[in-house]
């Protein structure tokens, strides 16, 4: 017979390393995706995930069960990852182009894009992969808390009470600064986003699908994505809401464009001076 959350939970607390481990694979692979999309490096989420397990059981003594165990442990991880980013620049709407200036001058960067396109198993480029790559990187033009707070509640759907232990913040402060960063990520897709705007000066998604997938159909490719075809009926708000739902499927750490992906995220943090080689 199976144990119950509450029986786990009670044999973790009283040092069953096992009953912690169950409890803890229930969201581990949700863990590492929202420390990746804060952190944009696999190896820093896989740390971060790693350190975080071993930080909440050796602290399970103190747990004083106000909140689920799974938002414990975020806090707990959102903590260590503050303490990285607090060291680093807020990224600026135009880190798109700036890593497609680095890539298109610096042929050695090409040449490491190219290879991991060729190489990697069942590696292809996936428009809707893109445009949650690019969610990421805009929500990285946010302030930390509300960067946190927008993914926590819009992409793994956190209660904002629990957001608010989470940041130690206010239920009212959580919610402005949800209120804020999604105002300001509807603000920045309606000027840039060329997939909704016209005159928007991004357009690497259909750039790098005909670089990728020369023999791709893009339009039948853009027909797929929801919020694409409803660009002309709907507002601004709504659009934001579809292409959440396209962002919340994915996994940025698996699929087939994972690895692509991941190169050309730093491609844009080497164009941007966060990192110094990769």
């Amino acid at each position: 017979m199976n144990a119950t959350y509450d029986e786990l939970l009670k044999l973790a607390i009283a040092g069953d390393a096992k009953a912690f481990q169950k409890l803890f694979l229930e969201f581990q692979e949700q863990l590492k995706s929202y420390l990746y999309r804060l952190l944009t490096d696999f190896d820093e989420a896989e740390d971060i995930s790693q350190e975080s397990y071993l930080k909440a059981f050796s602290n399970l003594s103190s747990f004083q069960k106000k909140s689920s165990l799974k938002t414990w442990v975020f806090t707990i991880a959102t903590n260590l990852a503050y303490d990285l980013l607090r060291h680093r620049k807020r990224w600026t709407v135009d880190i798109k182009s700036k890593g497609k200036e680095l890539a298109m001058s610096n042929p050695s960067v090409w040449e490491r894009i190219q290879t991991v396109k060729n190489t990697s198993e069942e590696e292809a480029f996936e428009i809707r992969d893109h445009i949650n790559h690019c969610f990421t990187c805009m929500a990285k033009t946010l302030p930390i808390e509300r960067q946190i707070a927008m993914i926590l509640r819009d992409i793994y759907d956190f209660q904002v009470k629990d957001i608010s232990l989470i940041l130690q913040k206010s239920i009212d402060i959580t919610k402005h600064l949800l209120q804020d960063a999604r105002k300001t990520m509807t603000s920045i897709f309606d000027d840039r986003c060329a997939l909704i705007q016209k005159q928007g000066v991004c357009n690497q998604c259909s750039e790098l699908n005909g670089a990728f997938n020369p023999k791709q159909d893009l339009q039948i490719q853009l027909n797929q994505i929801d919020f694409v075809k409803g660009s002309k009926k709907y507002n601004r708000e709504e659009l934001y809401e579809m292409r959440l739902k396209l962002v919340k499927t994915i996994n940025p750490l698996n699929g087939k464009g994972a690895n692509l992906q991941d190169i050309l995220m730093k491609t844009d943090r080497l164009a941007f001076g966060e990192i110094n080689s990769f």
